[in-house]
């Protein structure tokens, strides 16, 4: 949720579903669920970090009875990112509970009849969402992202809006 309100590039209004949250875990494939049943002539898809993924996964069982076309992109950094950010940020990297191991996300995506690929080099992303962007169906796509990539702007606790942290 929040790579997606800080990156992407939005051309149209009513485009973004969210939980208005600090990046609420585990709310984003079954919205996008819904926001394809809402809007089934429009594409639908959803970002989701590697934690909030694991949360709702069983949802690939509504994608494969509904044949709901979904596509996601999962990034994952093998961490709990907002968690870990807060952990190295404020308490010196001591990073506690926030490392992730997860289970090979395509092998699971494709044993739900869904389509998938993982990424791990960057310059190997731009055709790969377009083959996933063009596919007829559901699609994960599963990104390899740094484990200490951070978002920005953040508030810290207790600070007003012009303390807001910018790195």
């Amino acid at each position: 949720q929040m790579m997606t309100a800080r990156y992407y590039q939005y051309n149209k209004t009513k485009s973004n579903v969210t939980s208005g949250g600090l990046g609420t875990m585990g709310f984003a494939l079954p919205a996008a669920i819904g926001a394809k049943f809402g809007v089934p002539d429009k594409p639908v898809v959803a970002i989701i970090g590697d934690g909030g993924f694991q949360m709702t996964l069983q949802e690939l069982g509504t994608i494969l009875q509904s044949k709901v076309d979904v596509k996601i992109i999962i990034l994952n950094n093998r961490f709990l990112g907002m968690v870990r950010q807060w952990q190295q940020m404020f308490f010196e990297k001591r990073y506690s509970f926030t490392n992730m191991v997860s289970p090979d996300f395509v092998a699971l995506a494709k044993s739900y009849s869904i389509q998938a690929a993982k990424i791990e080099i960057r310059e190997d992303l731009k055709e790969n969402l377009l083959k996933m962007l063009n596919h007829n169906g559901p699609y994960l796509l599963e990104v390899m992202v740094a484990k200490e990539e951070n978002v920005f702007p953040m508030m810290t606790t207790g600070a007003s809006v012009s303390e807001v942290r910018l790195n």
